[in-house]
């Protein structure tokens, strides 16, 4: 099971000391958090996408592709890359050049955002949501796995005969989470193509994630991907932790009463009662996240909200020290034991070539030139046949 941060890059005045970071130097402190969750054992580090203020994480594949140089083993994945509001062909294009440079180490959730004028700001319409995430992927998909594509939609202009480039490391392209916390639709989306779903139930009851989580469980065994209990699963989280509980409340309490998104609303004992906030002692955050195996079954990522809220940054780091020494450990050996032997790891590059390997033969990397089907004379699936 892999263990990570996520960071959504607000840019947070701290409610005690009135302090607001520069742009330059909250993206710095996020290359610097990331570093460190490498060197504390942590697995994955994320960004989500937004095109606003607060935030700035306007271009996750610059973000990830500084820190992939910054790092060795750290998996690294987008928490949002928005399928409405980006072109698949960028998508397919800018993540597969991050894939190689990475070495692999790279996957990506898909998502409408939660942001209404991002779509009319990328010239689209916020009511066709759905039905951009839906047609845009299956473009996406192709891309991908197709090294020459014919194709037409309603949202962009048709392609004819067209190769995205650089082609997918050693054939396989990036896996895909699909992140949704809301939309039943999504998770048949994940489903109906094999994909990991996401649920970054950080604002949400669990028996709402169980609810989604048991349908996208239930939709990817009807479509023949595998058992239920073998569906990729992946769940978003929040903690603070200190030595003494009470020491954890009284210091965060202040971050969370005037967080931008939930802050001036419920009290911070209903918002951790009714949500998977935890804030704590170690043990109590390892307790409440033991849970959520109970209730969602085994599952194969978790990641963390830390930095958020204008916590300052050397307050961040020691929550990334305490959950990759003292947190992360407990759960890994909790979570392992009794753990079904057909239930999959999460999914990483070298596995998945592995599989593709052993199913259709090694791979052969060189560009396949022959007459050719385009301009780049690379052939199409039918002439290749």
């Amino acid at each position: 099971m892999q263990f990570g941060i996520f960071s959504i890059v607000d840019i947070t005045p701290d409610p005690v000391t009135g302090k607001v970071p520069t742009e330059q130097a909250r993206l710095r402190q996020l290359v610097d958090e990331a570093v460190l969750a490498e060197q504390v054992g942590l697995d994955v580090f994320g960004i989500g996408e937004h095109h606003n203020p607060p935030f700035v994480t306007s271009s996750p594949t610059t973000t990830l592709a500084w820190i992939a140089a910054k790092t060795e083993r750290l998996q690294l994945t987008t928490t949002t890359t928005l399928i409405t509001t980006n072109d698949p062909v960028k998508i397919a294009e800018d993540y597969a050049m991050l894939q190689h440079l990475s070495g692999g180490r790279i996957d990506l959730t898909l998502g409408r955002g939660n942001t209404g004028p991002v779509y009319p700001w990328f010239g689209q319409d916020i009511r066709k949501g759905l039905e951009l995430a839906i047609e845009n992927y299956e473009l996406l998909h192709r891309l991908w796995r197709e090294d020459v594509v014919d194709w037409e939609g309603n949202f962009r202009t048709p392609l004819q005969q067209f190769t995205a480039t650089p082609r997918p490391l050693d054939g396989v392209p990036p896996f895909v989470w699909h992140g949704s916390i809301r939309t039943p639709q999504i998770a048949e989306q994940a489903a109906y193509y094999g994909d990991g779903f996401f649920h970054n139930n950080i604002f949400w009851p669990t028996s709402h994630t169980k609810q989604m989580i048991d349908l996208y469980r239930q939709r990817y065994e009807h479509h023949g991907h595998g058992s239920a209990d073998q569906a990729i699963v992946g769940l978003g989280g929040q903690f603070f932790a200190r030595p003494n509980s009470q020491d954890a409340v009284k210091e965060f309490r202040p971050y969370f009463d005037n967080a931008p998104v939930y802050g001036h609303g419920p009290s911070l004992e209903d918002f951790t009662a009714q949500t998977p906030l935890t804030v704590g002692s170690p043990q109590q955050v390892i307790e409440r996240y033991l849970t959520m195996r109970e209730l969602m079954g085994d599952y194969q990522r978790q990641l963390f909200l830390i930095d958020h809220a204008g916590l300052p940054a050397s307050t961040v780091k020691e929550q990334i020290e305490i959950l990759g020494t003292q947190i992360v450990p407990e759960l890994r050996k909790e979570m392992e034991k009794d753990r079904p032997a057909g239930v999959p790891d999460a999914p990483s590059h070298a596995a998945r070539v592995a599989a593709r390997d052993a199913a259709e033969g090694p791979w052969d990397e060189r560009y396949r030139f022959s007459t050719g089907s385009n301009w780049t004379q690379l052939l199409d699936e039918e002439d290749r046949a």
